[in-house]
């Protein structure tokens, strides 16, 4: 049986070998290229093989053909043009093999029981006879069913590779189609190739129309354009957007599948008759939804309405005595616009409280918190991130949960709490509300019990949310919701540099820049961008930890505008691991999806996993890889999680991220590079949201240009949606 082959283009004079795999070098699943040593029959030593193959472990039987050269290190090797693998049929391959890592369950010790007692005949008994495993000394029934479901996944997972590979798509996708789809994977791809760019992160519309083209689905194809459609939806929320303009959406669609205008009309209305797509006339032009992210607006206008037309329902409280209590239980006096936001606040069924840092939202919410536990109010506390809810748990001293862990998430997604199981609670406080997007806010909306009440606490001059949506913003705008914005910048906050040019920045202004010792906000002028690269490593590595006593790894986040580039997210990210973590002999190192992984990497999860319990914007550490499991373990806040290798597609160096994805997250100091290289990324509420996710330290190294670019500009780009239009008056 072949399980895997390269290329089949041949070389002239062709040259080649058959021998078993003793031991795989390096091999890139993405693009297939291993370098293989071989033991050859009648030849002393192992002969090195390099070439491109699926899918190859050690113990397998090649046949390569090729060309031979010499290598200045490794000397005389086979350069092949193709490899075919076979199963390994002798004693010592199948030991290998089963020895290798590639069954979890089955290292090298029980390789060797498990072929000194069964023999040749092992793979059969793994697949059809699988209860005398339990024969072995150790194998119990859990190992048992571990080793015959993972033998069943590595052969559906090969055969998935080796499909893909031929259809020109990396291979390392191959586990996450399977878990996907299961053991139909290749039948359902076959049926509908464009399902590939809807469901699997990391293969796009243009990965997933060449297998189309490979299976001779048309150009002009139905299924092709209605995938095309919802590839731009799908992208569209990835950039914000809640929906997109009718015309919007079919002209990108005409540039995207180069077909006429009737295919595109055609496939847009089966879309919508078949119930994929959904179209709501709310302004001047129809908007055509993904149904689930039209249900949440909906949801979202329609709770928030019902919480503004109540009254707060709070146990009766006499506001001058509470007020006069509370201050004096915190030794803390409220402010005249403190003061009057604590009466709104509590003579308001829904209510929104904005304002920057250091202008008294976490006293003000203490307080706010004090009053009502005095009332015997039953109050859950919960923010969008983990640090974000860590932060408000410590700050107001009560216990706070992400959302999700609020809201009970269930495997596979969705929640336990909702319509049918409301929390238990008189109130909800959600704080760093900016960053919540629409899908989200509508679960929790669904989950508010009847007489609940909602409080929501942001900060409307950052960032809007990574997903969908423009929420605070949108009900802002509305003004059917109680608000309240502190504004006064309090006497302990006025001496912080971070505080007064987050002031500046949010007002238009150049903030004072300084490199004075102890400052909080430095800024560095450098114009050269190698310069501003090269500092900024020095900065991280050498300078702040030597001068403040922090760890670089924990305490120092590097935040860039943009991914590309000498000062973009992936150079900045090489140049970090290169110098904080570099490789070890005694720490594995593992490459997938282009990425190196080592043990102490610094990661961040790039979406959302119910299964796992982590979320999108989650920064962890690498504190385990284990070749032989083929799984690499990560620690989240003390909570450790493991992943199959094929899933480390989900994760990604976090030495720097985007600011965006920063959103909620709290760091002792934070490094931002600012160059005119990052020109379209230049924004007030992008700097503004750096600056304010630093606690002690903020450095900012680059152009005086970029530094007033990005204060002065203040055009943040357009989200197509329909919520600010459902609040509005006219649409009751």
């Amino acid at each position: 049986m072949v399980w895997g082959m390269g290329s089949s283009a041949r070389a002239t004079p062709a040259d080649g070998l058959s021998g078993l795999v003793e031991r795989v070098v390096f091999h890139n699943e993405d693009t297939g290229f291993a370098v293989l040593r071989v033991k050859v029959k009648g030849e002393p030593d192992l002969v090195s093989v390099v070439g491109v193959v699926v899918a190859v472990s050690p113990g397998e039987w090649i046949t390569a053909e090729g060309r031979w050269e010499r290598n200045r290190e490794h000397g005389m090797q086979l350069r092949a043009t193709a490899i075919r693998c076979q199963a390994p049929s002798s004693r010592e391959g199948i030991e290998k093999y089963l020895g290798s890592g590639l069954i979890r369950g089955i290292g090298p010790v029980y390789a060797k029981k498990l072929v000194n007692k069964f023999g040749e005949s092992i793979f059969d008994i793994i697949e059809k006879s699988s209860a005398r495993l339990e024969e072995i000394e150790g194998i119990g029934s859990g190992r048992r069913r571990q080793i015959k479901e993972a033998w069943a996944e590595q052969k559906t997972v090969r055969d998935i590779m080796v499909f893909l590979h031929s259809h020109g798509i990396s291979t390392g996708r191959a586990l996450r189609v399977f878990k996907l789809y299961g053991e139909d994977a290749i039948v359902r791809v076959r049926a509908n190739p464009y399902l590939l760019a809807r469901d699997i992160p990391g293969i796009g519309f243009k990965s997933a129309d060449a297998v189309g083209m490979k299976l001779g689905f048309g150009h002009d194809s139905i299924l092709r354009a209605r995938g095309g459609l919802e590839h731009i939806l799908s992208r569209a929320t990835s950039e914000g957007h809640t929906a997109l303009p009718r015309h919007i959406l079919l002209k990108e669609a005409g540039k995207l599948l180069g077909v006429s205008d009737d295919v595109v009309m055609g496939a847009l209305d089966r879309e919508i008759a078949d119930g994929q797509l959904v179209v709501d006339s709310l302004g001047q032009e129809p908007l055509v939804f993904l149904p689930a992210l039209r249900v949440a607006e909906i949801t979202i206008a329609d709770t928030l309405r019902r919480l503004a037309s109540q009254p707060a329902n709070y146990p009766p409280i006499d506001f001058d005595q509470a007020l006069t209590w509370v201050q004096k239980k915190t030794g803390k006096m409220l402010s005249q616009s403190q003061t009057q936001a604590l009466r709104t606040v509590l003579g308001s069924r829904v209510v929104i409280i904005t304002g920057g840092p250091g202008v008294g939202k976490t006293t003000l919410l203490d307080s706010l918190l004090r009053i009502l536990a005095a009332k015997h109010v039953r109050f859950q506390l919960c923010a969008p991130t983990g640090r974000a809810a860590k932060r408000m748990g410590e700050s107001t001293g009560y216990k706070a949960l992400t959302i999700h862990r609020l809201l009970e998430y269930l495997p596979g997604g969705g929640f336990h709490r909702g319509t049918k199981h409301p929390l238990e609670t008189n109130l909800v406080v959600v704080d760093e509300f900016s960053m919540v997007d629409v899908s989200l806010m509508a679960s929790l909306c669904r989950a508010l019990p009847p007489q609940g009440a909602l409080i929501l606490v942001g900060d409307p001059d950052q960032l809007p949310s990574v997903g969908a949506g423009t929420i605070l913003a949108d009900l802002l705008a509305s003004e059917i919701i109680p608000s309240v914005r502190l504004t006064e910048i309090f006497r302990q906050a006025e001496t912080s540099h971070i505080v007064r040019a987050a002031y500046e920045i949010r007002h238009g202004r150049l903030p004072a820049t300084t490199n004075e010792k102890g400052a909080d906000f430095v800024f560095l002028p450098r114009e050269d961008p190698q310069e501003i690269a090269d500092l900024v490593l020095r900065l991280v590595r050498d300078e702040i930890p030597g001068r403040l006593g922090l760890n670089p790894l924990r305490d120092v986040q590097v935040l860039a505008p943009m991914h590309r580039g000498n000062l973009g997210i992936r150079e900045l990210n090489a140049a970090l691991q290169a110098k904080l973590n570099p490789p070890r002999a005694d720490r594995p190192e593992i490459e997938r999806f282009g990425e190196k992984f080592r043990v102490r990497d610094k990661v961040l999860q790039s979406r959302n996993n119910y299964d796992k319990e982590v979320f999108n914007g989650d920064i962890g550490c690498i504190v385990e890889i284990n070749p032989d499991e083929r799984q690499a373990v990560i620690d989240f806040e003390r909570r450790r999680v493991t992943y199959d290798f094929g899933e480390l597609d989900e994760l990604e160096p976090a030495y720097a991220i985007s600011i965006h994805k920063s959103q909620g997250s709290e760091f002792p100091v934070v490094v931002i590079p600012l160059a005119m290289q990052h020109f379209l990324l230049l924004q007030r509420n992008l700097l503004y949201t750096g600056i304010t996710r630093g606690r002690r330290l903020v450095v900012v190294v680059g152009q005086q240009k970029a530094l007033a670019t990005a204060v002065r500009q203040n055009n943040t780009r357009q989200r197509y949606g329909g919520l600010s239009m459902r609040l509005a008056p006219q649409s009751e």
